[in-house]
């Protein structure tokens, strides 16, 4: 659904708080990505209103969508993980939820309904019933 958008992406690489011992020191393994949507050539304009009207909390004042990985140690696959990260939430911010039908039960669904409320109604009357003679 959405084409190839790497060439696109914008990359920032800095160093990572998580797990590394003293590699976190030395080795910029947190990667972001910012991507910018109303400058995108590779989007339908239809799909560029879609995702800056239903990612507008997400985006900063210049229109950029930022998304940041440090999960993993390596540089390497924290963008891969960012681009997959990036790829989902462009997915479903684009995904169109079918529209419901109207129904109505069938007739027979709502005389089954009606009988089985009568049925109770009936039990718990007889109970009443029950209980006054004792």
């Amino acid at each position: 659904m959405l084409p190839d958008l790497t060439p696109e992406l914008t990359f920032q690489t800095s160093r990572s708080s998580g797990p590394g011992g003293q590699n976190v020191n030395k080795v910029a393994s947190r990667v972001e990505v910012w991507f910018s949507i109303e400058n995108s050539a590779l989007l339908t304009q239809e799909q560029k209103d879609l995702l800056l009207e239903k990612l507008a909390s997400r985006l900063n004042k210049e229109g950029y969508l930022h998304l940041a990985s440090q999960e993993d140690r390596s540089q390497l696959a924290n963008k891969e993980l960012v681009v997959q990260k990036l790829y989902e939430v462009l997915e479903q911010a684009l995904h169109r939820p079918k529209p419901r039908k109207k129904t109505r039960p069938s007739k027979a669904a709502v005389q089954k309904r009606l009988q089985a409320k009568q049925k109770q109604g009936q039990k718990k009357a007889n109970r009443r019933a029950g209980s006054a003679d004792d």
